[in-house]
């Protein structure tokens, strides 16, 4: 069995907190962020920079940050970087639990003052299942009568010990872009760091791994061709927001994403279910 409940942090946000014989999690209504996932005799999956003070209106700098209905910049000059999700208030809307496994469905609701950022007909959802295996959904529904793109990434942070002694490998045949140059074919199965690495992937396959010093991660992704690759490395570390210098050293992002050619585009009644899947291999 296990335990769903609501609690507050002491800075004022609200959130989950899950304990199941399998796992342990929390998970903030604030961008429906999860910021803690901890399987049961295994070490967390999720990193969070020591600097955040989760405070209200900010995205937590760690967990899973949700970035919708568009990832990075928008082409709209003042509108605000990765969407209006990862800073707004959403709903738990149900829990269920099944066997050992916890579901939990958050909803958002566009509001008056956000519809100037979209102002489309539109349902979105974030699902999250939690056992061994931490899963995590984006679901979009368009209800407009006309279609509808987007762009958007389940935006995380992985703890990996020591950057220097990370290579990430199920990379080989893919493209990126980086730093607004390529694309450029990926020819080796392995990506190791040395320098701040920006790659936004397509024609990626679904499973990647992260070998750490502390185990291996396996990261997969379904209705998703595209996924970035993050680490800022020394001189961005010390431009970043909620970001101790020398946090390069203890994290990396590997989102699931649906961007570039990748984008979703949605006819009208037409839905969409982006999905990553992350756990101890």
């Amino acid at each position: 069995m296990g335990s769903v409940t609501t609690k507050k942090h002491p800075n004022g946000l609200d959130y989950v907190e899950v304990n199941t014989d399998l796992c342990q999690a929390s998970i903030f209504l604030q961008g429906a962020q999860i910021d803690y996932f901890q399987p049961k005799d295994k070490a967390p999956l999720l990193w969070v920079s020591n600097a955040d003070d989760y405070q209200p209106g900010n995205g937590i700098r760690g967990g899973i940050p949700v970035c919708w209905p568009w990832f990075g910049a928008s082409p709209t000059e003042g509108f605000p970087q990765h969407g209006f999700a990862r800073t707004s208030i959403w709903s738990l809307a149900s829990v269920k639990m099944r066997d050992q496994l916890v579901d939990l469905t958050f909803t958002l609701k566009i509001t008056e003052a956000n519809k100037q950022f979209w102002p489309h007909d539109t349902e979105v959802s974030v699902l999250f299942t939690l056992g061994e295996t931490l899963s995590v959904s984006i679901v979009n529904k368009n209800n407009a009568d006309y279609p509808v793109n987007l762009t958007q990434a389940l935006h995380t942070y992985f703890p990996i010990e020591d950057i220097h002694q990370l290579t990430a490998t199920g990379f080989s045949g893919a493209k990126y872009i980086e730093f607004g140059k390529g694309p450029y074919s990926q020819d080796s199965d392995e990506v190791s760091f040395t320098r701040e690495t920006d790659r936004v992937y397509t024609d990626l396959a679904s499973t990647q791994l992260l070998h750490t010093p502390n185990g291996t991660i396996e990261v997969s992704r379904e209705n998703s061709q595209s996924a970035v690759l993050w680490n800022p490395w020394i001189d961005k570390s010390e431009r970043l927001s909620r970001f101790i210098n020398n946090d390069y050293l203890t994290m990396v992002c590997h989102e699931a994403a649906n961007v570039l050619e990748d984008e979703v585009s949605l006819a009208p009644g037409e839905s969409h279910k982006l999905t990553t899947h992350i756990r101890w291999a």
